[in-house]
């Protein structure tokens, strides 16, 4: 197993870095499946795979195979949690161009000492003679600032008569969930012994019973009957990781 290999190899050494670029490589799936729960915030998914192997690559390090516990269930909370961070202390509610984001910063401020100054809000012709700007660049900057903060959806539509937007969204394909269990349950596979791989893919994929996979395998069917609980008992705790 590449962590047993991992712990008795020394950090910075080339081998250590090559064993633990091949863990990388083997859980990018992981990753990708805990970034499609974020595809709803219209970030480029790139940007949150790439964070969220941040989180993988910190799970890989502090990672103890002595512990008794599946990897996909120790690293799963830190690559998730690595994306909330990002989200939390990177993204804005819209994005805008860098250089509104830049003069929305000292529009921010000239306000605040313009506001000391006179004793009120300036007026916009106050803050773009202040900053040496037009008035049309400081409107924008203004309108970038709000990028910062979202309105309810059901807000939104108040006092015009018409159903929240909410009410007018449309609804989230049930199916896409089994896409992305499928692809953390062939990320899981792959970790499984290849007696057990072979046993899920005879019963499940060729249809046979217990009784005859202990035939084909030369096994008692109550050793297969053990060997698929296990199997499924990490399945299921893989899937009862919340984000």
């Amino acid at each position: 197993m590449l962590f047993a290999e991992l712990s008795g190899l020394d950090p910075g050494t080339p081998e250590h870095s090559r064993v633990r670029a091949a863990l990388i490589e083997a859980n990018l799936p992981l990753v990708r499946y805990a970034a499609a729960r974020f595809r709803s915030r219209n970030e480029p998914m790139e940007d949150v795979i790439q964070v969220g192997t941040i989180g993988l690559i910190n799970a890989i390090d502090r990672f103890d195979p002595e512990r008794g516990v599946q990897f996909p269930t120790f690293a799963m909370p830190t690559v998730v949690g690595e994306i909330k961070r990002y989200f939390r202390d990177n993204v804005r509610t819209v994005h805008v161009p860098r250089r509104l984001h830049e003069l929305w910063v000292q529009v921010n401020g000239a306000t605040e000492d313009l506001t000391v100054l006179h004793g009120r809000s300036p007026t916009t012709s106050e803050i773009a003679e202040r900053l040496k700007l037009s008035e049309d660049e400081v409107l924008a900057c203004i309108e970038a600032g709000r990028s910062y903060h979202a309105t309810s959806l059901e807000a939104a539509q108040e006092g015009d008569g018409l159903p929240g937007l909410v009410d007018r969204l449309g609804y989230e394909d049930p199916a896409l969930a089994g896409v992305e269990h499928r692809d953390l349950v062939r990320h899981l596979l792959v970790q499984l012994p290849e007696r057990e791989q072979r046993i899920l893919l005879l019963r499940y994929y060729s249809n046979l019973t217990q009784s005859q996979i202990s035939a084909e395998l030369g096994v008692s069917q109550m050793h297969v009957s053990r060997l698929l609980s296990r199997s499924f008992a990490r399945l299921r705790s893989a899937n009862r990781i919340e984000s």
